[in-house]
């Protein structure tokens, strides 16, 4: 059976990636007007921020085991809708408690951008193809990034932040509809023999005791959740305190890093595809993004007083690398069959979700160790410190895959 097209299969599912990027991105951009209006501590915003975040890795593993059993249309139409809800209910907040339920139903309805598009494209296309495809559908979903940084700052002058949700909340119930009319209920070929919930849950015990999926899930795992914690939040007051941008050339920083998302993903995937049909190992282009990444970080540390024009090519290079996690999410679920594609996925977005809640919360645990300045923002020092944790963070995560792949 001839695949559908990109257009008819991983699209309307990247749909759903833009908006899951768009809310992942838009607290980075308003993040310093929420913290003013609601009189927020950092770690306080840390925690409104990570708690999007905790309902998305609280959805992981059922939202796997449901796109594995009914199909990725049917499980990404209803979350789309749960999505938008949670949209409105940020729109409507009257204060930090509703702004956190609204983050919360948010993180439910998008917790599956991902894993729907590595499901379908394993279902449909051969597996060296199916690296590339799914950098091609996080490719499209990262222009959501780029929507919540300038011009989300732009109409946020007009319509307001609580505005800017509702518009997402718009977003969300049009894909809805398109997935449903556009993606296929089930890959080609018979329909795979059906057991009960229960025994397909039994699954993850596998994908959790195998040997290659502990030695590799936990770098994978970070170098996304890099991006998370980051993008999703700290990246946009880093660029206030210690690069000393205000609001406009903030914003403008903040696109460059979703471009470095958007080519960082596409360029890693084909990539990693190409060496692969090259008889290179599926892992090769993870380890440079893992080595790239770090370096970024270093030189942060190093140096942080750069022209914008330099900060603004550091932070393209550190979403560049950190986009490289799909391509790894790929690798590891080719130890597996296609009918756990997303069981496998999850998994790993389980151990990076965690870790993004973990990482936005001690970031700013750190920040509070140092007064607030004057402007109201926090104390470069403590940024520095913060990089130092994540920086031996990923050292310690190669370290563990390389002494394993030893053992």
């Amino acid at each position: 059976m001839t695949p559908p097209s990109f257009a008819r299969l991983t699209l309307p599912l990247a749909g759903l990636n833009f908006v899951n990027q768009a809310s992942r991105t838009l607290v980075a951009t308003i993040g310093p007007l929420l913290a003013v209006e609601f009189a927020l501590s950092a770690s306080e915003l840390g925690l409104l921020a990570a708690m999007f975040f905790a309902a998305y890795a609280a959805a992981q593993l059922p939202v796997g085991l449901a796109i594995d059993f009914w199909g990725a249309r049917r499980v990404q139409t209803v979350l789309a809708l749960v999505a938008g809800a949670g949209f409105l209910l940020c729109a409507a907040a009257s204060g930090p408690l509703g702004l956190a339920v609204g983050r919360v139903v948010t993180g439910l309805g998008i917790s599956a951008g991902l894993i729907a598009m590595l499901k379908v494209n394993t279902q449909w296309y051969p597996k060296d193809r199916v690296a590339g495809l799914t950098g091609l559908g996080v490719f499209v979903g990262a222009f959501g990034s780029i929507a919540a940084t300038l011009p989300a700052a732009m109409l946020v002058p007009l319509l307001g932040w609580r505005g800017v949700f509702a518009l997402l909340a718009g977003l969300s119930a049009a894909v809805s509809l398109w997935i449903w009319l556009s993606v296929p209920d089930r890959g080609p070929g018979p329909a795979p023999r059906r057991r009960s919930l229960g025994a397909e849950a039994q699954e993850f015990l596998r994908i959790f005791a195998n040997p290659a999926f502990l030695r590799m899930a936990p770098a994978i795992a970070l170098l996304s959740a890099m991006n998370f914690t980051f993008q999703g939040l700290w990246a946009g007051p880093w660029l206030r305190d210690v690069g000393g941008l205000d609001d406009a050339p903030r914003a403008a920083v903040l696109m460059a890093y979703a471009f470095g998302l958007m080519l960082g993903s596409a360029g890693f995937g084909q990539a990693a595809s190409r060496l692969q049909r090259r008889g290179w190992s599926p892992m090769a282009m993870a380890w440079v993004a893992i080595a790239g990444i770090m370096a970024v970080q270093v030189l942060l540390i190093l140096d942080p007083s750069h022209h914008p024009a330099m900060l603004a090519a550091l932070w393209f290079a550190f979403a560049a690398c950190g986009a490289a996690g799909p391509s790894g999410y790929a690798a590891i679920g080719q130890g597996f069959g296609p009918e756990l594609a997303g069981r496998v996925a999850t998994a790993i977005n389980v151990a990076m979700l965690v870790m993004v809640f973990l990482l936005q919360n001690a970031i700013g645990w750190i920040l509070d160790l140092w007064p607030r300045t004057a402007a109201g923002g926090w104390d470069p020092a403590g940024y520095g410190w913060a990089f130092v944790m994540t920086l031996a963070l990923q050292a310690a995560s190669v370290a563990w895959m390389l002494r394993t792949q030893r053992r």
